[in-house]
């Protein structure tokens, strides 16, 4: 195991990367050392890193942009510092030091012929991140398959180094069920021949992915890929062939998925950009076609969007949902907020947020879809909104919503 602690003192800032992309070895060394380091604060975003979210050590005070996966449960434990905060405003707090910054511990593809490692599959933060960190410490996996989309990195940037030969890990997946096919075909019904499409990852967004197999000249611009993006592109439906820019090119922060897809990633014409480029406005206002596609824990009958708080807990984050329904709304195709009409006993459709806090500013949603139909707000009053999202609400909960309008 490396021995961090001639690079990381006491007090130290730390990041690294999320998902698949996580260096798994150097976050467990830092784990099992940072009681002996002394106390430290890290960022991290999206992990399936049961260590962080149960052996947490009292020294390691963790920060994210979000309650995303395993991070729930430390949210649920008061143990995480979630930094409200759009995904395309993370460059900027690195850059500025508001985020931990003074040791890096990344993920990197082995060095090619010229010398340099590449982020692999984990551009996202990282790679505006690591511009500057004065500290790098990298796992150097000879798995993770070499990417393009950013500047090469020389070995003699990391302050330390070693080598795995390990398989990147594969997403937790649930398939999709009736609701979400149910959900995904009002959607699908949104999306033109010749889009470009934003969506997240989860069974939704697979079932609409799926669905949309019979468009064609599909494109693609997101935070997030998954192995539904790679069957649009086998099947040709994606093709990026009409795209304002990046013309032919899937783009992405990161991938999350199986070990097919990290393994296929060559059959797949993609570049991997960081945030500052993914969540840029002056990028996705670029993209005329854009159809961003998010999800929510609950939309209130004005239209506003609620996607990080239940029970007075985070259990999501803003995300890049504000930057790309923006973009979509204003300058694109449309904005889509696509949920279930239900939580548990609850509905998702609401009279005032029960969260209190607003994700996504109702003038920045187009359309909201739940297994029961597309309540189109664009142009609408707010008694006309108020009656569309009331159609499309679980039939159980429509009158009580009808009386919460009555003066």
């Amino acid at each position: 195991m490396i021995d961090l602690a001639p690079h990381v003192p006491a007090g130290s800032g730390l990041w690294w990367g999320q998902a698949a992309a996580e260096s798994g070895p150097l976050v467990d060394a830092l784990l099992d050392q940072v009681t002996e380091i002394g106390p430290c604060r890290a960022f991290c975003g999206l992990t399936w890193n049961r260590r962080v979210t149960r052996e947490l050590p009292e020294a390691l005070s963790l920060t994210s942009y979000g309650a995303l996966g395993d991070l729930r449960a430390l949210s649920v434990e008061g143990r995480l510092d979630v930094v409200p905060v759009h995904y395309s405003g993370l460059p900027r707090l690195f850059a500025e030091g508001l985020l931990p910054r003074d040791v890096g511990l990344l993920q990197v593809s082995p060095p090619g012929p010229d010398g340099l490692c590449t982020v692999g599959i984990g551009a996202d933060y990282t790679a505006d991140a690591l511009l500057h960190t004065r500290t790098l410490i990298a796992e150097i996996n000879h798995r993770m398959p070499a990417t393009r989309g950013t500047p090469g990195i020389p070995v003699e940037r990391f302050a330390a180094t070693i080598e795995t030969d390990r398989p990147l890990v594969p997403a937790p997946e649930r398939e999709p069920d009736a609701v979400d096919q149910a959900i995904a075909g009002h959607v699908c019904e949104l999306v033109a021949d010749g889009d470009t499409v934003q969506i997240g990852v989860g069974p939704l967004p697979t079932a609409i992915l799926d669905g949309l197999t019979g468009h064609r000249d599909l494109g693609f611009h997101a935070g997030m890929a998954t192995d539904a993006v790679l069957r649009l592109v086998e099947t040709g439906a994606l093709t990026g062939s009409r795209k304002e820019i990046d013309t032919g090119i899937v783009v992405t922060g990161t991938v999350i998925g199986s070990t097919a897809l990290y393994q296929g990633l060559d059959r797949m014409p993609v570049e991997f950009r960081p945030a500052g480029y993914t969540h840029s406005p002056r990028v996705l206002s670029q993209l005329r076609t854009l159809v961003s596609i998010n999800s929510a824990v609950e939309v209130d009958l004005t239209g506003q969007v609620g996607a990080e708080v239940r029970r007075g807990r985070y259990i999501g984050g803003i995300g890049g949902q504000a930057d790309f329904s923006g973009a979509a709304a204003r300058t694109g195709s449309r904005s889509v907020i696509a949920l279930r009409s239900r939580s548990g006993d609850e509905s998702t459709i609401v009279a005032a947020l029960r969260g209190g806090v607003v994700t996504t500013a109702r003038a920045d949603v187009d359309v909201v879809v739940t297994e029961y139909g597309a309540a189109h707000l664009r142009g609408a009053t707010p008694g006309q909104a108020a009656q569309r999202l009331i159609a499309i609400a679980a039939p159980e909960s429509r009158d009580e919503l009808t009386r919460s309008l009555a003066p």
